[in-house]
């Protein structure tokens, strides 16, 4: 009798805790999230991630990761709804994380990289339009952290795309838009920025790969195979480098 009363209430205890007896953390979400990105599963990771965020929705670190790793896997699809969703939810949770901390680099610079991605599907206007804001939030994650190798390849890719716009476009700009910062882009600028960028964290592929587009922009076809080498011949280390590979592959073929 004593057995079976014991039982009953043990019984009743594990159902009155329910399913909080065995519930996750958001920080052992966002470990699991990490442990996922780092095999190069940037979708369970993000599923991690977003789960972090039903625990605790203001959770800085988790909005940063889940913005960053819908970027990447929008950055690998061709257009459409899924591809459309990646980028406006990796733009509102970047936004979120600066709501939540306005004063660390890494929300600014998620920001800045959502609104880029988002740009270059884009056309012309569109990312004249986009061009103010991503510079803006780049340089405010470089405030709080000048050695972000993300922002500094943000403004690298910032004054090379702004100096890949014709001169009639960019002066149409200019006298409509107000974007008088255009007058900030150079070359110099976008090869100060990126080689930074490779100098500071040289096992980002994507900075390698942007620096030789910068490099061949420029005519020095020797330093823009030099850096798609280097990204051919890497090993794989996140998610979107086999992307890279084949993206610098394809641009050595036309040097």
């Amino acid at each position: 009798m004593w057995t079976r009363w014991r039982m009953t209430v043990l019984l009743a205890l594990r159902v009155a805790a329910g399913p909080q007896a065995g519930a996750q953390t958001a920080s052992e979400r966002i470990a699991q999230g990490d442990h996922a990105y780092a095999d190069l599963q940037a979708k369970a990771a993000l599923d991690q991630y977003r789960l972090a965020l039903s625990i605790e929705p203001k959770n800085y670190e988790a909005l940063c990761k889940a913005s960053r790793v819908e970027v990447d896997l929008a950055e690998g699809m061709d257009g459409g709804a899924t591809h459309d969703s990646l980028q406006t939810n990796a733009q509102r949770h970047a936004e979120a994380a600066i709501s939540v901390n306005s004063r660390n680099a890494e929300g600014h610079f998620a920001l800045a990289r959502a609104l880029g991605r988002k740009a270059l599907s884009r056309g012309t206007m569109d990312r004249i339009r986009y061009a103010k804001l991503i510079r803006l939030e780049a340089l405010e994650a470089l405030k709080y952290d000048s050695l972000h190798a993300g922002a500094l390849h943000v403004m690298g890719s910032w004054n090379a795309e702004v100096m890949r716009v014709n001169g009639l476009e960019r002066a149409f700009a200019k006298h409509f838009l107000g974007a008088q910062v255009f007058a900030e882009a150079s070359w110099d600028g976008a090869l100060r920025y990126m080689e930074k960028a490779v100098r500071i964290d040289p096992n980002q592929l994507v900075h390698h790969l942007d620096l030789g587009a910068i490099y061949a922009d420029r005519g020095d076809k020797a330093g823009a195979r030099e850096q798609l080498q280097i990204v051919i011949r890497a090993p794989v280390r996140l998610f979107n480098d086999p992307l890279y590979k084949k993206k610098a592959a394809d641009r050595l073929k036309k040097l």
